[in-house]
């Protein structure tokens, strides 16, 4: 009975002791009158951020839209899976012309395009998406991300509750599909063309006919007559869109389009609801959209020129009496559209002052 009693108060003891222990008592060793603070309580769960985005571009369209899917694709793998954008085809949720108005009212969560579809309602947006006669992608970069650029984009998109991230590049375009010969301005009067943003002002303006096609609706169109030419984009998407079934005659330089830039959309609520984190992972994948868009836009024309030739496509080069007219006509749009809108004048002077700068060391340090 003696013993039970003894190895019982033994026991209370040593759990005490455990306890007291567990809880914190006693100092650590080395550290006298310090204290060993409380565990920080577990961090709160995330939700995992599931998002649609629609697209202006068929994902099936080679860096068009295959670079929206790449985004959908990266975000999710650096977030863990934490944030998930999903891409849908032209069409799938809203009109693709109406992407933009549906982002901005929170209809949309995001949107995959080119800020030039936008130019009825923000004109401004068109000078970030490609200039006629302007920079090639690095100039374009260099003006964007250090010469001022990404603040005027981000104020602007902000004006219609929107996040705009500039998302990706692609390589100068091509000039034009025509079924016969452009020997001079005069071929071009009355000529029935699908053309894309600011360049479309001046092809009207030395006398073509211009209107605005989906990607998918330019074939049937010159197929059936309804378009006499078109540009669209640069050899390695053109050749998949079967153009030169059509048109044999290709010109270049692509003059209007010399870099195109494509963007991310975000819903202004919604990117505020992403933590500092998550934001920073979605404009890092955009970032890292430029690096990949630049290389592979290089890369794969060389395949399709070969082909194109091989199709028995004759390709031109404007000779410079029709450059000079048609930068002649691009001056005299721009400066109509600085008068007409304030944010496309301040964007324009900016990007041109940039320019201006920059002649300095283009001239200097490249061939």
């Amino acid at each position: 009975m003696r013993n039970a009693i003894l190895f019982g108060l033994a026991g209370i003891a040593i759990g005490a002791l455990v306890t007291y222990l567990a809880s914190g008592g006693g100092e650590p060793a080395g550290e006298p009158g310090s204290h060993t603070e409380a565990a920080a309580p577990a961090p709160a769960v995330e939700e995992t951020v599931r998002w649609k985005m629609a697209s202006t571009f068929a994902g099936s369209l080679t860096q068009l839209g295959s670079l929206g899917i790449r985004v959908q694709d990266q975000v999710e793998a650096v977030s863990g899976g934490a944030v998930q954008i999903k891409f849908f085809d032209p069409g799938a949720l809203v009109p693709a012309l109406e992407i933009f108005d549906a982002v901005s009212s929170g209809g949309l969560d995001a949107g995959w395009s080119t800020p030039g579809y936008w130019a009825g309602k923000v004109p401004a947006l068109q000078l970030f998406a490609a200039v006629p006669f302007g920079p090639p992608a690095n100039e374009y970069m260099a003006w964007f991300y250090f010469g001022g650029g990404k603040e005027m984009f981000e104020e602007i998109y902000a004006q219609h509750n929107i996040r705009g991230i500039l998302c990706g590049v692609i390589p100068p375009e091509a000039s034009g599909w025509f079924r016969q010969p452009i020997e001079s301005v005069d071929d071009l009067q009355g000529l029935k063309m699908r053309f894309f943003g600011l360049g479309a002002k001046v092809m009207d303006r030395v006398g073509a006919s211009t209107q605005l096609l989906a990607g998918g609706d330019i074939f049937p169109a010159l197929e059936l007559g309804t378009i006499d030419a078109t540009e669209f984009s640069m050899p390695a998407i053109d050749l998949n869109l079967g153009f030169y079934q059509v048109a044999k005659h290709y010109y270049f330089p692509g003059w209007h389009q010399q870099s195109t830039n494509f963007e991310l959309m975000i819903n202004q609520e919604r990117w505020n609801s992403l933590s500092p984190l998550r934001q920073v992972q979605i404009e890092t994948v955009c970032g890292d959209n430029f690096r990949h868009s630049i290389a592979e836009g290089e890369t794969i024309q060389i395949a399709a020129l070969e082909e194109l030739q091989r199709k028995g496509v004759t390709i031109h080069t404007w000779p410079d009496a029709m450059l000079a007219t048609f930068r002649t006509a691009w001056e005299e749009v721009v400066a109509e559209e600085v008068a007409a809108d304030a944010d496309f004048a301040r964007v324009w002077e900016s990007l041109s002052t940039f320019r201006e700068r920059y002649r300095l060391w283009r001239d200097l340090g490249y061939l």
